[in-house]
């Protein structure tokens, strides 16, 4: 058997691995040795058979990271869709419908990202849309991906859409934005999801990540959708399904049907900050009296994860205002009343975003034993006193979001995501978001977000090997090689600029080192 020896490298096993550790020993699938340089070489000199030494040269070797939150397909559209990430102003999303509905005449045009927080004119019309449009049928969602604009054509194929709950002649959002949503995906042909979803994972490994957390649902994607993207090779795809159920029965056929983990992921209790459909106890700051939208209460919780417990599945839910974080802990007390808390806490279910959430709630949650997985981007891009949050919430309660010290303080298992495409698929810039947070001492220590990242994806998972996502003798062969600065610990800590391999299990997925190495025996 050829063994392989990662040698003359900065290993970073957030874990505990010793720092002093320059060499990592893959055989097969799994990590055989992990210590310095002159123990590698002893090895060497001491072993059997072939071994394939790969001089790094200083480069750092991390575990290869988990994202614990992406939707694939809409995530690879893009590469051929509109990026309305930064456009400026409804004149310019106009624009960019028109060009692109001219060069592909009656085709889907699918685009994602506009904000329009700062915009000074209104949001288009699905007048001003359609005539942009040519007849083509446009789906365009906001950022948080909880509204969209659309027009006339999408909806002829989305009937439902008329008169349901979020309605309008601008973006529609709730119910309406789901029919829309639903009518846009079945648009997409099959082999343009198929190549979608293939570049999503090769992008994925490209950026040091071996695993991702695929968040389905009826609302969100489709059956046929997430069937397609297990198939694929890459990155391995975690699937959960976002649908409630009532009895142990329905979720284990709901599984089956699905191929899916857990019935977990983008459950959705409540909507977004941006899209104002979050749950919230008290009314938006920018808004006439609205408290956002609510899909699930506490009954519903509660049954979902009672029927889940039983069957021994995964439940979970997205929450992101506190009045739906209030509906998912009076939930999990419901099931916890009709288990028992011991069999809640066995089942390692999650919530997704998890954004306003009080330090009682977080110790009953650590109770539980309830995973929170969260998108440290958020906070990167809409924190701060000035940003996003503050204008929808006031700056009081802006400055409470995400915080990630008092979960962890709290002992909640912490599991970091990008929720892609909301945020770009970047775990470095996830982990530095965690590290940096917009309010002071909501933020982790680096170590603690890489961990996070890392071994925290798999908990979230319900993994709870204490090698899941370490670089330890006996360790899968899950790692990831980085072109880049050394670590320096503290405020100055510095993060790698490039993924040069991405491996899963002993199976390389991304490779850009130079050289093959040198056998030795």
């Amino acid at each position: 058997m050829t063994r392989t020896l990662l040698l003359g490298a900065r290993v970073l096993d957030p874990g505990g691995a010793a720092d002093a550790a320059e060499a990592v020993e893959i055989s097969a699938d799994r990590i055989s040795f992990v210590g310095t340089a002159a123990q590698a070489r002893e090895r060497l000199r001491g072993g059997d058979g072939d071994v394939l030494v790969l001089d790094l040269d200083g480069a750092v070797v991390t575990p290869a990271f988990v994202d614990a939150h992406v939707h694939a397909t809409a995530t690879g559209l893009l590469v051929d869709g509109v990026d309305l990430t930064g456009c400026p102003s409804p004149g310019a999303l106009l624009d960019a419908v028109a060009g692109r509905a001219a060069a592909r005449p009656g085709a889907l045009v699918w685009g994602h990202g506009w904000q329009d927080q700062h915009w000074s004119e209104p949001l288009p019309s699905r007048a001003e849309l359609d005539r942009a449009a040519g007849g083509s049928p446009v789906y365009l969602s906001r950022v948080d991906v909880h509204s969209a604009l659309v027009s006339s054509a999408l909806l002829d194929r989305a009937p439902g859409a008329a008169g349901a709950a979020g309605w309008s002649d601008g973006p529609l959002s709730a119910e309406a934005h789901h029919h829309a949503r639903r009518a846009a995906l079945a648009a997409v042909e099959s082999t343009g999801r198929a190549a979608a979803q293939a570049a999503f994972l090769a992008a994925a490994a490209a950026r040091g990540v071996a695993v991702v957390h695929e968040c389905a649902g009826p609302d969100i994607s489709s059956v046929d959708d997430l069937a397609e993207l297990l198939r694929q090779p890459g990155p391995e795809v975690v699937a959960y399904w976002g649908e409630a159920v009532a009895t142990a029965e329905q979720a284990r056929e709901l599984l089956a049907a699905t191929g899916a983990r857990g019935l977990a992921g983008d459950l959705f209790v409540d909507g977004s900050i941006g899209s104002r459909t979050a749950a919230l106890r008290a009314p938006y700051a920018d808004a006439d009296g609205g408290t956002g939208t609510r899909y699930l209460d506490a009954d519903a919780v509660g049954a979902h994860v009672a029927a889940c417990t039983v069957a021994g599945v995964q439940a979970g839910f997205h929450v992101i205002g506190d009045a739906a974080t209030d509906a998912l802990l009076a939930g999990l007390d419901v099931a916890a009343a009709l288990t028992s808390t011991d069999a809640v806490r066995a089942a390692v279910h999650r919530v997704e975003h998890l954004e306003m959430v009080e330090p009682a709630q977080a110790a009953r949650l650590a109770e539980l034993g309830v995973v929170a997985s969260v998108q440290p981007a958020f906070d990167a891009c809409w924190g701060g006193p000035t940003g996003m949050y503050a204008d929808r919430l006031g700056a009081g309660r802006a400055a409470g979001m995400n915080p990630f010290a008092a979960l962890r303080d709290a002992g909640v298992v912490l599991a970091l995501g990008s929720d892609t495409p909301v945020t770009p698929l970047d775990p470095w810039a996830g982990v530095h978001a965690a590290v940096h947070h917009r309010t002071a001492g909501s933020g982790l220590r680096w170590h603690e977000a890489v961990a996070a990242h890392t071994a925290g994806g798999y908990r979230a998972a319900g993994d709870r090997s204490a090698l899941a996502g370490r670089l330890a003798p006996g360790a899968p062969a899950s790692y990831a090689v980085w072109d880049g600065p050394a670590f320096e610990d503290g405020p100055a800590f510095r993060y790698p600029a490039r993924c040069l391999r991405t491996a899963h299990r002993g199976v390389v997925l991304h490779d850009a080192l130079p050289g093959v190495g040198a056998f030795a025996p």
